[in-house]
């Protein structure tokens, strides 16, 4: 999969930057949670237009939170405590448990009657290895992406924790971002579940780089 941008990853992290607004209200939005970006863009600046619920401004809290802490540990490894740690702050307003550990029950998924395992039943230490061997930067990126809204690690929050820590590794080498244009939600959904069926994600990938993929 070529890389459709070569940015430093100071100037990556700068983009990002620049973006955080309409990175958090695309990523607040894949997960449904229906904010405008004019109201994003208000609580980004500290004001209280009286049109965000509680429940959603701390679930926005929880996305600006994590991001200042990915902008801030780009070079870090990317472990599994490290995707445990971005769920909890992206999670920790919301009244939740397990925070910031891997679910400990079943979850449905909206669309679908496939269920994914348990992450009692998971390796996610050698399925995460296996990605992070993946040569091709913007493969791996894509494809961490997507397994991780597979795994259903989390009890919530795994759209988001996908987001933010794939775009963690896309800035660290200089890839752009990820980012699902809020317009395109509703196909991006179903190529979603047509992988979480059949654990094909080839379709998903290919979608992804077409329509998700912002730089410069």
């Amino acid at each position: 999969m070529k890389s459709k941008y070569n940015m430093t990853q100071d100037d990556n992290i700068f983009f990002a930057k620049r973006k955080l607004v309409d990175n958090i209200y695309k990523s607040a939005n894949l997960e449904g949670i229906a904010v405008t970006f004019a109201d994003t863009y208000a609580f980004m600046n500290n004001v209280n237009n009286g049109n965000i619920s509680v429940d959603d401004m701390l679930k926005l809290r929880g996305l600006r939170d994590a991001w200042e802490f990915v902008l801030s540990t780009i070079n870090d490894d990317l472990t599994i405590d490290y995707i445990k740690k971005v769920q909890f702050l992206i999670c920790k307003g919301e009244n939740l448990y397990p925070l910031g550990e891997f679910r400990d029950r079943g979850v449905g998924i909206t669309g679908t009657t496939w269920r994914p395992k348990l992450p009692s039943e998971c390796n996610y230490e050698e399925e995460l290895n296996e990605i992070l061997n993946i040569d091709e930067k913007l493969d791996f990126c894509i494809t961490l992406f997507c397994w991780i809204q597979r795994s259903q690690m989390f009890i919530d929050g795994n759209k988001r924790v996908a987001n933010l820590v794939a775009n963690k590794e896309m800035i660290k080498y200089g890839q752009g971002i990820i980012a699902v244009p809020v317009e395109l939600i509703g196909d991006y959904l179903t190529k979603l579940i047509e992988y979480y069926e059949t654990n094909d994600m080839s379709k998903l990938k290919e979608w992804l780089y077409d329509n998700a993929i912002d730089g410069i």
